[in-house]
């Protein structure tokens, strides 16, 4: 427990840091409608328009708007008291979809498939991954399945070298679900504990994306019927709305189990996680405020909120 105690801080700290760019904007917003101290429906009005500005979505900004509306309308409020009720209210919407990313020791591997746009941080995010599975004494192999890029293949092998975990590559232009086959019998055959299956994220062409998706899947079946058994999406929060089409493109792909969410700290988008649990209920997993490994955090909805509104850990 005191090991645990220690690292928090640490690590909503790193967090904090990461959302500094969200929350300065949305913590200006705020000073901005509370001119009059009063929670108007003048001041609602502009909270509703900032939750919504912060791509949180209308729905989320009218369902917070309304229940600080509902408890709070015409009220003396300082700005920290705005910003824990908006916490607590986004806390609520969160806490559905915060899942662990729980491995299955009695798969041999358990098979994490992961999905993703070209630039999501795709591969980065199965090498921290990796670093993590590593840590924790498990037994690792990587599968380079997006065969389209020359460089998604080549930054696998240096995770693979880095972290000590096996890796199966074949050279650019090779069959995609031929590679995970083979991925999936060399790990079964090894014993491993986790295969981590990269693919190919052209959504500019969803036909073909979808049909080697779908083969990638059949084929690793015929070796085992229950794999893959998460199908991970990594979603670049820079990229806000466009988070929301991808997640359907690649639901109706994929079968996606879950989600990670990169590059929280190089942008003011982080509201569009929120609007994206409100809209999908799709599980998160991990999320991503930094380049280091330690930087991908398992999902924590109450610390998560805390440090997008700019408050502090809560005692």
């Amino acid at each position: 427990m005191a090991e645990t105690e220690t690292k928090k801080p640490g690590l909503f700290a790193r967090l904090k840091a990461g959302l500094a760019r969200s929350a300065q904007s949305l913590t200006q917003g705020i000073t901005h409608a509370l001119t009059r101290k009063t929670l108007d429906q003048a001041a609602l009005d502009e909270l509703e328009e900032l939750l919504i500005a912060a791509d949180m979505g209308a729905n989320v900004a009218a369902d917070v708007v309304a229940e600080m509306k509902r408890t709070r309308f015409n009220s003396q409020v300082s700005e920290d008291e705005i910003r824990a009720a908006l916490a607590e209210e986004i806390s609520k919407i969160l806490r559905r979809v915060a899942r662990p990313l729980h491995l299955d020791p009695a798969n041999k591997p358990h098979v994490v498939l992961v999905a993703g746009v070209n630039g999501s941080g795709k591969t980065t995010t199965i090498g921290k991954l990796a670093e993590k599975y590593r840590a924790d004494g498990l037994k690792v192999m990587l599968a380079a399945g997006d065969t389209f890029r020359a460089a998604a293949i080549e930054q696998l092998k240096i995770w693979a070298e880095r972290t000590g975990a096996a890796i199966i590559a074949k050279e650019t232009g090779a069959d995609a679900a031929g590679l995970a086959y083979e991925a999936l019998e060399a790990a079964r055959a090894g014993n491993y504990d986790v295969l981590l299956v990269d693919t190919a994220g052209r959504l500019q062409n969803k036909a073909g994306l979808m049909a080697e998706l779908e083969k990638v899947i059949r084929v690793m079946k015929k070796v085992d019927a229950t794999a893959p058994h998460n199908t991970i999406l990594v979603l670049d929060a820079t990229t806000g709305q466009n988070a929301i089409n991808q997640v359907e493109v690649f639901r109706d792909i994929a079968k996606i189990t879950g989600s990670v969410m990169t590059k929280l700290d190089g942008t003011a988008r982080g509201g569009i996680l929120v609007s994206l649990a409100e809209k999908f209920d799709l599980p998160v997993h991990y999320i991503g405020v930094g380049e280091r490994a330690e930087d991908l955090q398992p999902f924590d909805p109450d610390a998560f909120a805390r440090a997008l509104v700019g408050l502090s850990v809560a005692a």
